[in-house]
């Protein structure tokens, strides 16, 4: 822990350097008023940031408050700071991390000074810190490994100096002591120089023999002091270096061996081996012959480092059984030793079989039966006695066979039915084997080909194909693939694709698909519709090319898919070019009352035939709706007596399609209690104020066709009355009499009427009138009102054109027949005329009839 002294008012105390602090003092007091302290702390090295020093407030004498507002702070010449002050606690902590061996290397002891000052009064405290060393440093030398080469002769006694090793510690963490690791041949000594710094010799103590230890390995190790201690080492290499002091000695004192007779020149017989103690030029061995006769000269050679004897000449069994060689091994120093090598020369079957082909048949057809002959061979051997007799087999085969009627030649013939879909070529190795000692022998490898016949048919890689076609698709669509295998080759695996004769639907399948005959790809020929055929089954023959051919069949099964091609058919209401329905709705209908119910269907199947109603356009939409999935129309509010009577509802039948389709459907709705308001609101026709551009455009054309005509039948009118005049005098002219034509009475042509009686009535209308006097009979008991427009355009089932019932009256004039059919009541026939109009009325009875 830090140590301070406490200040004395009006004095400065010291622990150490009072000569320099008592000048301090003096030339402080020509700068401030006055010193009230020196203090001095000693603290260890290494100390964390933030590490407590001392009080410097307590250590002083100082109050927290004075600290704070005489504004104290720290001065120090230091570049830098090492402590810090924090006035608010009065305390002096670390402020960066101090290294003694880095601020002051090897000066004892060590420390730092600087000031505290403080304003208002104006006061300077001289503060001192001391660093103390801690063992954080282990001894070290400057190199890692000393190297030393020592001859085996150096005499004991010899010295050998070491590098020093050095601690930046000081006092008892500084160096202490060196040892050397256990050697039996050195010990270590030290001394010290004048100054005080030891140094260590490295003494040998006992000879050193390179041939016992060519290398020492030994470790100088340097310890500290300290506590806990620490140490260092560097590693001692010590190369002992060699002298001729040991002779040449052979492995063996006799070598022998065996050669074989006729063996080539330059044979391996066998390798001397003698061995030298020494190293480098003094171990160097090299081999003679001696006492070597001319004789043995040329028949054997010696390689000088090595060692290796060869064979030099032609070695004779019948010769020479035996000979005896005596080699030396000499070193550079001249030292030298001697062994002798013993040859024994062998007899052994030199010569191997011969093989040679007489006959040999390749390919061979796979249908050829067992024992089926496809070469002949002769097998000869030079040598004589057992080493002459040959014996033949054929390697690893099972399938073949080798037999022998004469002496040295050989049959080679089939063992087993050959496939050659399991194995297309044999290698047969035949193999002949003299019975010599050392047997020979020869082998002869034939190269048999086995042709092909035609005995497998193709083989479709399903038992059943299946594939789908989207319908409405464009004729010629690829729609699968057929794959087949034949093991077959060449001709016999080729492969034509047929397809097998059978209706569908009553047609031949070539209509409907069609099969390439050398790939296998089926294609539409025609364009699918899935509601007329939901699925194609045929048969597809797969052929090869042999002979005679095989075949196989295969079933196909096409999937026609659906397409959304069909738009809702809408069953009823019945929407005709002439008519129009009208449901009647009576005023005093609640809510949810049944108006009708539109009825679809769709042709296609699955989603695409899941049909939902909605309600595109109404008269008034706050009075009706149409059910999603059943398409009924209900009243979704009371009927009052401010709804119209004539209601149009526009409903859009649409399927689950993608994309999808619709149809649309006019329901036209009377809302009143009574016929005759239905017949009085829905016999007044407004006139259409929009012209038909399709109607424009036609009568244009029209226009100008009968313009055409009208200039063309002028100009050949004028023509015939210039022709007829100039031919006047000659042609004789008779007067026709006119006969008039007169039109028949309108009458009934339905005939279907029960009274003959026809009333005829002639009102004359204006634009504006919206009711008419004409009086009949009330009906009762009907509510479907059917109007049948005689003029074209004025009902279409059209989605933008304007309902008739909501435009008003135009100047156009326009001439309609309306026929109203009134279920087992009556038949009115109405003509309209420029604006006058002209009812016939004929009054039919009928019994049980309904009209549409």
């Amino acid at each position: 822990m830090a140590r301070g002294i406490p200040h004395h008012p009006g004095c400065t105390t010291w622990r150490h350097g009072f000569g320099q602090n008592l000048l301090r003092y003096f030339f402080l007091c020509h700068l401030v008023f006055f010193v009230t302290g020196h203090i001095r702390y000693s603290i260890p090295e290494e100390m964390r940031k933030g590490s407590l020093i001392g009080n410097v407030a307590q250590d002083l004498g100082l109050d927290l408050k004075r600290l704070r507002s005489g504004r104290a702070r720290i001065v120090s010449a230091e570049s830098v700071q090492y402590v810090e002050l924090k006035a608010d606690k009065g305390i002096l902590a670390v402020k960066e991390r101090i290294d003694r061996e880095q601020l002051c290397g090897g000066t004892t002891p060590c420390s730092f000074s600087f000031e505290m000052i403080l304003e208002n009064p104006m006061e300077l405290h001289q503060i001192t810190v001391e660093i103390t060393d801690i063992n954080d440093h282990s001894p070290t030398f400057k190199r890692d490994s000393m190297h030393f080469e020592i001859s085996e002769t150096a005499a004991t006694g010899a010295r050998f100096s070491l590098i020093s090793a050095e601690d930046p510690d000081v006092g008892v963490n500084g160096l202490k002591d060196c040892f050397l690791s256990d050697s039996d041949n050195f010990i270590l000594k030290q001394h010290s120089h004048a100054e005080g710094k030891k140094y260590a010799e490295m003494v040998l103590e006992k000879p050193l023999d390179r041939e016992t230890n060519p290398n020492l390995s030994l470790k100088l190790i340097a310890v500290d002091g300290g506590t806990p201690q620490r140490s260092g080492t560097v590693n001692i290499n010590v190369v002992v270096l060699d002298a001729n002091d040991n002779a040449p000695v052979f492995n063996q004192s006799e070598y022998k061996v065996v050669v074989i007779e006729m063996s080539p020149k330059e044979t391996y017989v066998t390798t001397v081996n003698a061995s030298d103690a020494d190293f480098g030029s003094n171990g160097v061995v090299s081999y003679y012959f001696s006492d070597l006769d001319s004789a043995l000269s040329d028949l054997f050679m010696i390689e000088e480092k090595t060692g290796k004897i060869y064979v030099k000449g032609d070695i004779d069994y019948e010769k020479d059984k035996k000979y005896e060689l005596r080699i030396d091994a000499k070193d550079q120093g001249g030292l030298t030793d001697s062994s002798k090598v013993i040859i024994e020369i062998a007899d052994v079957n030199d010569n191997a079989p011969v093989i040679s082909v007489m006959s040999f048949t390749s390919p061979v057809s796979e249908d050829s039966p067992p024992g089926t002959t496809i070469g002949i061979i002769n097998v000869k051997d030079l040598d004589s006695g057992d080493n002459g007799q040959v014996s033949c087999k054929i390697e690893g085969s099972a399938h073949f066979k080798i037999m022998s009627n004469l002496k040295n030649y050989y049959t080679l013939i089939t063992d087993s039915v050959l496939d050659r879909e399991s194995i297309s070529e044999y290698n047969i190795t035949v193999v002949a084997t003299d019975n010599g000692a050392t047997p020979l022998s020869a082998k002869r490898i034939f190269n048999l080909k086995v042709s092909d016949v035609n005995d497998n048919a193709p083989v479709f890689s399903e038992r059943v194909y299946r594939g789908s076609v989207t319908e409405n698709n464009s004729p010629g669509v690829s729609v699968l693939a057929l794959k087949t295998k034949d093991p077959d080759e060449n001709q016999n695996a080729q492969i034509s694709y047929i397809l097998e004769g059978k209706n569908i639907a009553g047609s031949s399948v070539s209509e409907f698909v069609s099969v390439n005959a050398e790939s296998g790809v089926i294609q539409a020929v025609r364009s699918f519709d899935y509601e007329q055929i939901k699925e194609l089954v045929f048969v597809v023959k797969a052929q090869d090319g042999g002979s005679p051919p095989l075949s196989s069949n295969v079933t196909v099964e096409i999937l026609i898919q659906d397409q959304n091609d069909n738009p809702p058919q809408v069953l009823y209401p019945v929407q005709t070019g002439g008519s129009v329905v009208a449901e009647m709705v009576p005023r005093s209908a609640d809510v949810g009352y049944l108006v009708t119910k539109v009825v679809a269907v769709d042709v296609d199947s699955g989603q695409n035939a899941w049909l939902s109603y909605k309600l595109q356009k109404a008269t008034d939409r706050a009075l009706f709706e149409v059910g999603s999935q059943n398409g009924e129309i209900r009243t979704i509010r009371q009927v009052t007596d401010k709804d119209a009577v004539k209601q149009r509802l526009t409903v859009i039948v649409e399927d689950n399609g993608q994309p999808s389709r619709s149809a649309t459907v006019m329901v036209n709705v009377a809302v009143a209690d009574s016929f005759p308001e239905v017949l009085s609101e829905f016999t007044d026709f407004p006139h259409d104020k929009e012209y038909n551009d399709n109607l424009t455009f036609y009568l244009v054309l029209a226009l100008a066709v009968v313009s055409f005509l009208f200039i063309t039948c002028l100009v050949v009118i004028i023509s015939v009355k210039i022709y007829r005049w100039r031919q006047s005098r000659i042609l004789y002219h008779s007067n026709l009499p006119v006969i008039p034509y007169y039109p028949p009475r309108y009458s009934d042509t339905l005939g279907t009427g029960t009274l003959p009686h026809v009333y005829n009535y002639e009102v004359c209308r204006t634009t504006d009138s919206r009711k008419s006097d004409n009086k009949f009979g009330g009906a009762g008991g009907q509510n479907v009102l059917i109007m049948d427009p005689s003029s074209t355009g004025t009902m279409q089932r059209i989605q933008s054109e304007k309902s008739i019932l909501d435009e008003p009256d135009s100047p156009l004039e326009v001439r309609h027949k309306i026929k109203i059919h009134l279920t087992s009541f009556s038949f009115i026939s109405l003509t309209l005329c420029d604006f006058c109009v002209k009812y016939e009325v004929n009054v039919l009875q009928h019994h049980g009839k309904h009209l549409m």
